[in-house]
């Protein structure tokens, strides 16, 4: 709790960003972003790259749960037309 009010950077410091290939380093930051960023998806995801690490894992954890909060219609419209084409057996 008392790591809601700090920078990524800070809260990264103390709670790990994933660098060290693990659950125990990763999921701690994710969920700190998620938390204060559940309103905002991409300030949300900005802030796990923000803090490198294994950013790519925290980026999808957090947008993971920031999306089942506020709807797939929070992604921005510009990221899902720059990402790679999903494959045709996903919408069966």
């Amino acid at each position: 709790m008392r790591l809601l009010s700090k920078s990524p950077r800070d809260a990264a410091h103390e709670l790990g960003n994933g660098n060290r290939i693990s659950a125990q380093d990763a999921v701690p930051y994710a969920l700190w972003a998620a938390a204060t960023g559940l309103t905002d998806y991409e300030a949300a995801v900005r802030a796990c790259v923000m803090v490198g690490g294994d950013m790519d894992t925290t980026s999808a954890i957090v947008g993971g749960i920031v999306a089942a909060h506020l709807g797939a219609e929070a992604v921005p419209a510009a990221w899902l037309e720059a990402r790679e084409p999903l494959p045709g057996w996903l919408g069966r």
